[in-house]
């Protein structure tokens, strides 16, 4: 199966599933009308299948990045055994990628929540209606997406998460980033029925 197509499915069905458990545990239910599981899976495919890209592009420029500093074996380390090297190399890695590309596809990802909401969860909804990108963005919530999403969960969990992405061979990398986007999924909704 192509690659791509890979992480659509395994993001389509793990990140989805991760909304449907942070949903039961915020409200004890698995689905609510207006929820949009289907919308919500096509987005998360679609967002998978950029996470792959992103991914695939970070891992191989920055160790060449890397080594046009100076440090020569960045790109070997990543092809050897766990090592110091290695773990530096992969934490450039998880930075360079969760800095330049996650606040726009965090944001993204926003905007496509927004507008599954405002279309009432439906398929039809979803692409019938036309999305307001101006107007989504103007009624977005940047003091939470900048204090919260940007300034604590980019560094505090996707730095060091992405960096044990990036020590596991490159095939399973997809599989585990969407493995995370649950474990996020969880903490934040037991986060939120905490407060």
């Amino acid at each position: 199966m192509n690659g791509l197509l890979l992480s659509f499915v395994k993001f389509a069905v793990l990140a989805t599933l991760g909304e449907c458990v942070g949903l039961r545990i915020a409200e004890g239910v698995w689905n609510k009308k207006g929820f949009g599981i289907l919308p919500r899976a096509l987005v998360w495919g679609v967002l998978g299948m950029g996470i792959a890209i992103a991914m695939s592009i970070f891992s191989n420029g920055v160790p060449a990045f890397l080594a046009s500093l100076g440090m020569e074996g960045a790109t070997t380390a990543m092809a050897g055994a766990l090592s110091w090297e290695k773990v530096f190399v992969a934490l450039c890695i998880s930075v360079a990628m969760n800095t330049i590309f996650a606040p726009v596809f965090m944001t993204l990802h926003k905007v496509t929540d927004m507008h599954i909401a405002a279309t009432g969860g439906t398929l039809r909804g979803f692409f019938t209606t036309p999305l307001r990108m101006g107007d989504t963005l103007a009624s977005l919530n940047w003091h939470r997406q900048w204090s919260f999403v940007f300034k604590r969960t980019i560094p505090l969990f996707w730095y060091p998460a992405h960096t044990i992405t990036f020590l596991l061979p490159s095939d399973l990398r997809v599989l585990f980033a969407a493995l995370l986007g649950v474990v996020l999924g969880v903490l934040l909704a037991i986060g939120n029925k905490k407060k």
